[in-house]
């Protein structure tokens, strides 16, 4: 009786939690990090702060767990994408679309979007970088099993599918560095796909 009352509360907080993560994740969008409170985030998931604070230490607390929870379900997505029939390169720009291209379109829409990103970097950092290896991980995965399938040896070519789904996420990297991301990550993308392809013996 006591696991299955236990088992109960365990759903009942991740449940809230979930409530909570999503309503703050529209609360930092809409208000930027600075100024949101966490009577902002009570009030939003209609609860009361004490109750908010029995789930999360703080502000960053929260923020740091609404982009662990974006970013682990933009990575589903993208590992699912991966595995669809189809092209490669309809499926890499499928997945990139899920990892990527949607989080710069939630950005590009929120007038503190650079806030964010920001704060992204400064405090859930680690976050990042572990979601940035896993998705290299899964693209690295599709390309050597495209090439596994094509009888294709990269090594030939002083090349691997770890070292092409590295350097994709680098060209992102570098458009980042120079404030070009939102403008140009799906051109290069696909220019990178087309060279992935070519790479792969693509006529």
């Amino acid at each position: 009786m006591v696991a299955v009352s236990t088992l109960s509360e365990q759903k009942t907080d991740d449940s809230k939690r979930a409530r909570i993560l999503e309503g703050a994740k529209q609360v930092f969008l809409a208000y930027g990090f600075s100024r949101t409170t966490m009577d902002d985030i009570a009030r939003a998931v209609e609860i009361s702060r004490p109750a908010l604070y029995l789930l999360f230490r703080n502000k960053a607390d929260i923020f740091r767990a609404v982009g662990q929870c974006f970013l682990d379900r933009s990575l589903a997505n993208a590992r699912r994408a991966l595995q669809l029939d189809g092209s490669l390169d309809e499926r890499l720009m499928k997945a990139l679309d899920c990892a990527l291209f949607q989080l710069f379109r939630v950005i590009e829409n929120s007038p503190h979007g650079q806030e964010i990103i920001d704060v992204e970097n400064r405090i859930a950092s680690d976050i990042v970088a572990d979601w940035r290896q896993r998705l290299i991980d899964a693209f690295e995965e599709a390309i050597g099993e495209e090439a596994r399938k094509r009888s294709v040896r990269l090594e030939d070519h002083n090349l691997s599918a770890r070292a092409l789904a590295e350097m994709l996420f680098d060209v992102f990297d570098g458009l980042k560095t120079r404030g070009l991301c939102r403008s140009l990550a799906e051109q290069r993308a696909r220019q990178f796909v087309a060279l992935v392809e070519i790479a792969l013996g693509s006529k």
